[in-house]
């Protein structure tokens, strides 16, 4: 298994460079296979939101799709995956950020209560708390 860092991702995505795309889509389609799998941490999934929104002005519901098809890519390992989809429904449905969402799964996950926040658009989300 090897791990992949978000420009590597984002690159797939997007396809905005021919000579870095082609690296990362044989990377991703012809090294990576079901006993060498790609292993994508909750810190890169959080990043590739952030800079598809923030770089690319991607909309929510354009990042919930890109994060859907890295979920169906079965060489690829996300950790905390049923969070990782969780946060991207929570995107899909407008009900509030991907990371925030994600890190109330994680908490909830990890046996958390609730979470607390100044982030009044966090609180949208299940499991947040103002403080």
């Amino acid at each position: 298994m090897i791990g992949l860092d978000t420009n590597i991702l984002v690159r797939y995505i997007v396809q905005d460079d021919p000579v870095q795309l082609r690296k990362a889509t044989d990377c991703i389609e012809q090294y990576l296979t079901e006993r060498n799998y790609g292993f994508i941490s909750t810190v890169v999934m959080a990043e590739i939101a952030w800079v598809l929104e923030s770089v690319y002005g991607f909309t929510h519901t354009e990042i919930a799709a890109a994060i859907e098809r890295i979920l169906q890519i079965e060489q690829l390992v996300v950790e905390h995956e049923a969070e990782v989809f969780l946060a991207m429904v929570a995107l899909k449905r407008k009900h509030g950020a991907f990371a925030d969402a994600l890190i109330g799964r994680i908490n909830a996950k990890a046996g958390c209560s609730h979470t607390v926040t100044f982030d009044r658009k966090a609180l949208r989300l299940p499991g947040f708390d103002l403080l």
